[in-house]
């Protein structure tokens, strides 16, 4: 096969290299438009686990990478006066260019050819597309292949918020991956340095847009953004300078991160190769990982027997995958620093914590392999945070809102079971939640308990009024008496989303017959098959409102320990909070000070009604997931601080299902930015749910200070013990069981132990 790869950058070299490995009859030239020892970059960073993975396709590579590299294990982080540091990290930096150089010996050695100094254009591209079986753009970041075929690659380029300018330094930073944050009269300014050879270190500094704005650093030269950065973190550098090998560049040299996602990735005989198919940003050291992993195995089904079309569709979809789980991992890293300032106000044990898990791709368990004394020192300041003196996991360190105080964080996520009978609890929910409240949560949550039973979602949802009374008492006598659980009554109105079939015999279906009616913020239906809901005028809210202070008092004659008011998936409050379902033009529609109207009587109503020494939550939906037409995290925060001054003890942080046109992106804790927002900007406790399932998942989101109290709702469907048996698989011996399991609880840890020992 002939094959012209543009781009001598890791990704080509590497493709050449893993070809010629695997056929030396290919006929491969890389043009790059630099000369062989021009480079932009400084260090390259790879885990350990990366280059094992790379031993695979080429020994030789990697050993020369091993004797190059500059090793580290350590990850410091300094802020200010403070600093923490944690091991076990395990990465290595080598110089770009010492990389380079390595690359093209190799690659001279399998019989590539490598022309230097190649300007190809537009008219070189086409060219070479005729001549040769495959064109392998290596071409970068500004991928001029990917312009050229834009139609058919159908890039999207993002470019973040943050600024950047990579720097180098004498100063070696040798003794760990060093973060440091600098606070300055016109903000916070950041480094990531590290070493790459024996006497140089990446020194990339970083800033929000108000900071860059604020120093001017874009109508600096260069050497003044040096000299200014040199002063900001002199008492870091010991007296050496900053340096930049950008001085081709004019300007300033600072740059913002384009995030870089195709469509498609191959046209024809061209394949998109490392950044010009997908960038993950700098803070996560993955790009040219990603690239060398992407040219290995495109190598791999170019030389698998397969036509080429087939090659090169199997190659990206697998790729594809792979790479996004990177990118997805460096999109949170990213985020993270954007939002950086959020917390920096933060115990220096915490942001610590928060640092090293920001892109969710290290969880708690995975730091306890790295450094195991350094997790049980956060694991004891959690604890002793919680009124503790335990060492125990953050998800089994109590909590407090008001009076009510929870054993874990554990909670139970409201999930409605449609089992109902005339508005009436069953014994379906008796011992649903009764399993549950056994099963060593901190807190169970009801399904939503409608107001009224024109308030219902569907015929088989129970309402919470005085005739419920004695159903739900039966319920909260068992959980107080036999478990020491809390239960909490999630109290609500359908809204337009009511009067519909149980979910197996069809989700949000209107009833075939019996349809009581609706009404909403606006006259508008749910689904076109839904019916349209009445524009509620003000008899409706009064009459709503004092349902809902009726269900509180109900709730606490039930003996519930907690309340909370659903104002999120496009329920009746909700319908008045979001754009999407209010079209009012009254005082109750518009702003959202208006469209809050309401929604706050309602909660000042029944706050008013219900105990002042018992808590009481709100659930709000932070996205409607349909861009700037409906609630967005922003204006999320400003709802939540409604409710904060209103006298909301906490939030639930949930998100969508407030009209069919949503669009949300889902993934695991997909909802937890949400709370971190909430939590960390207006400063008020959040609860969240969302694709969490493992224990691994609740302890990172506690110990990093995005929640405090995490939702489990389908591992609790799954396993009413969930809790029991996460400890028994933590190796957590202190967890209590019911006096009649004790049986259960010694068998399961003894169980767990054997399989251990066999590991």
């Amino acid at each position: 096969m002939k094959i012209a790869v543009l781009g001598g950058g890791p990704s080509g070299l590497y493709f050449a290299i893993s070809m010629k490995l695997r056929d030396s009859g290919h006929d491969i030239t890389v043009y790059e438009r630099n000369r062989h020892d021009d480079t932009f970059g400084w260090g390259v960073v790879f885990s350990d686990e990366t280059l094992e993975n790379f031993k695979g396709n080429d020994p030789v590579v990697v050993q020369s990478i091993r004797d190059n590299f500059a090793y580290w294990d350590d990850v410091k982080v300094v802020r200010g006066e403070e600093s923490m540091t944690s091991g076990g990290h395990g990465f290595c930096g080598i110089g770009r260019m010492r990389l380079l150089v390595l690359l093209q010996e190799r690659a001279r050695e399998l019989g590539v050819n490598l022309e230097f100094e190649a300007e190809i254009d537009d008219a070189a591209i086409e060219r070479l597309r005729a001549e040769n079986d495959l064109v392998i753009a290596a071409d970068g970041l500004n991928s001029r292949t990917r312009k050229l075929y834009e139609e058919h690659f159908q890039p999207s380029i993002d470019m973040r918020r943050n600024h950047f300018v990579w720097l180098g330094t004498r100063q070696k930073f040798d003794d760990a991956f060093t973060f440091i944050f600098e606070k300055t009269d016109k903000g916070w300014i950041w480094a990531h340095a590290y070493q790459f050879d024996d006497d140089t270190a990446t020194f990339i500094v970083e800033c929000g847009p108000e900071v860059f704005e604020a120093y001017g650093f874009g109508e600096m030269s260069q050497q003044e953004s040096i000299a200014t950065c040199e002063k900001i973190f002199a008492r870091h550098l010991g007296g050496h300078s900053l340096m930049t090998n950008a001085n081709h560049i004019r300007g300033s040299a600072w740059i913002r991160f384009p995030r870089v996602v195709c469509e498609n990735w191959h046209f024809d005989n061209v394949v998109l190769l490392g950044d010009a198919s997908a960038t993950a940003h700098f803070s996560i050291g993955s790009g040219s990982k990603l690239g060398m992993e992407s040219a290995a195995a495109l190598a791999d089904e170019l030389n698998s027997g397969k036509p080429l079309e087939k090659a090169l569709d199997d190659y990206e979809a697998e790729r594809k995958l792979q790479v996004l789980r990177v990118t997805s991992a460096a999109r949170n890293s990213t985020e993270w620093f954007e939002e950086v300032e959020r917390y920096l106000d933060l115990d220096m044990m915490q942001f610590n914590y928060s640092l090293l898990t920001r892109s969710q791709r290290i969880g708690h368990e995975n730091l306890r392999l790295r450094d195991p004394e350094w997790l049980a020192t956060a694991e004891a300041w959690f604890q002793k945070k919680a009124g503790s003196q335990s060492t125990r996991r953050p998800m089994f360190a109590p909590f407090k809102l008001r009076d009510m105080e929870l054993k874990n964080r554990v909670v139970v996520s409201p999930m409605a079971q449609y089992k109902a009978k005339d508005s009436m609890p069953t014994d379906w929910h008796f011992v649903h939640y009764a399993e549950r409240a056994k099963g060593g949560a901190g807190l169970v949550f009801t399904e939503m308990l409608c107001v009224s039973p024109e308030g219902r979602i569907t015929s088989g949802c129970p309402c919470i009024t005085d005739e419920q009374v004695p159903a739900w008492t039966r319920l909260t006598d068992f959980v107080h008496a036999e478990t020491d659980a809390k239960i909490c009554a999630q109290i609500g109105h359908a809204g337009r989303k009511g009067s519909t079939r149980v979910a197996w015999e069809g989700m949000d279906k209107p009833l075939i017959d019996g349809n009581w009616p609706l009404i909403s913020a606006s006259a508008i239906p749910y689904t076109p098959e839904s019916q349209t809901p009445k524009a509620m005028d003000r008899a409706d809210m009064d009459m709503v409102r004092d349902q809902f202070v009726a269900a509180v008092r109900a709730a606490d004659r039930a003996g519930f320990d907690m309340v909370e008011m659903h104002a999120a998936h496009g329920y009746l409050l909700a319908s008045f909070i979001s754009p999407v379902t209010n079209r009012r033009e009254d005082e109750y529609g518009g702003s959202l000070e208006n469209r809050m109207r309401f929604p706050l009587e309602v909660f000042a109503a029944m706050r008013a009604a219900w105990p002042a020494e018992k808590p009481m939550t709100v659930r709000i939906s932070a996205h409607d997931w349909v861009g700037e037409a409906g609630v967005e995290p922003d204006e999320a925060l400003k709802i939540a601080e409604a409710f904060k001054q209103a006298g909301a003890d906490a939030i639930n942080v949930s998100s969508g299902q407030t009209t069919k046109d949503e669009q949300p992106v889902y993934g695991r804790m997909f909802q937890v930015p949400f709370s971190d927002r909430v939590r960390n900007d207006i400063h008020l406790p959040t609860m969240v749910a969302g694709n969490i399932y493992e224990a691994d998942h609740v302890n990172s989101i506690l110990m990093a200070g995005r929640a405090d109290l995490v939702l489990l709702a389908r591992p609790h469907l799954a396993d009413p013990y969930w809790t029991l048996h996460a400890a028994v698989e933590l190796g957590d011996t202190e967890q209590a069981w019911p006096a009649p399991y004790e049986g259960g609880r010694r068998q399961a840890n003894t169980l767990a132990e054997r399989a251990k020992a066999m590991l």
